[in-house]
């Protein structure tokens, strides 16, 4: 077998392997019927609490470099690198918690003088109610505050029109690896 097969064969087997997490859609006259009756509908408020599990190391990275600068590894807060993530999201800090969804994204530093990740990642859950539904963030990650607040900027399916707040805390950083368990609470306004 020449080289692009053996890659193809090992990319079509990487991708039957992962699980398959589905985000589901309404067609387009469902939705209309929802927002035109938006108007008489109740705003809520949800909260959530699972945890982030981003590992960059290991045979089954969740997390891979995707881009940097020429200058990032002279830069004291690596300015200019960039990685797409796919984290697990489980109900509690152990990596086999029962798992509620993904966090699908990109993240990059973005701070020149402090160390700052932009974000911009889905939630995408799996678990009972919220099933298929997502959660969009878009905001700056100081990792190494022990808060971190980063808006949550919309929503699908259940979480249609959201807004709210992404709290991040670390549970867990290893400072050799670069894998981290990070805390999340969210509180989102959603109709």
């Amino acid at each position: 077998m020449d080289k692009l097969a053996v890659l193809a064969l090992i990319v079509f087997a990487a991708v039957m392997a992962l699980p398959f997490v589905w985000c589901t859609a309404d067609d387009p006259e469902k939705v209309a019927e929802w927002f035109r009756a938006l108007p008489s509908a109740k705003e809520k408020t949800t909260q959530l609490h699972f945890y982030f599990h981003d590992t960059v190391t290991g045979k089954n990275p969740t997390a891979v470099p995707i881009a940097r600068a020429p200058s990032t590894d002279k830069s004291p807060t690596m300015f200019g690198f960039l990685s797409m993530m796919d984290d697990p999201l489980t109900v509690g800090p152990d990596p086999n918690s029962e798992p509620v969804g993904r966090a699908q994204g990109i993240y990059g530093s973005a701070g020149q003088d402090s160390l700052g990740l932009l974000m911009t990642l889905n939630f995408m859950f799996t678990s009972k109610e919220y099933n298929g539904s997502t959660l969009s963030v878009l905001g700056r990650n100081p990792i190494f505050e022990t808060y971190r607040e980063m808006p949550i900027t919309g929503g699908t399916g259940v979480f249609r029109l959201a807004r709210g707040i992404a709290t991040a805390k670390t549970h867990v950083f290893n400072t050799t690896s670069g894998d981290a368990i990070v805390e999340y609470k969210v509180i989102i306004l959603h109709y």
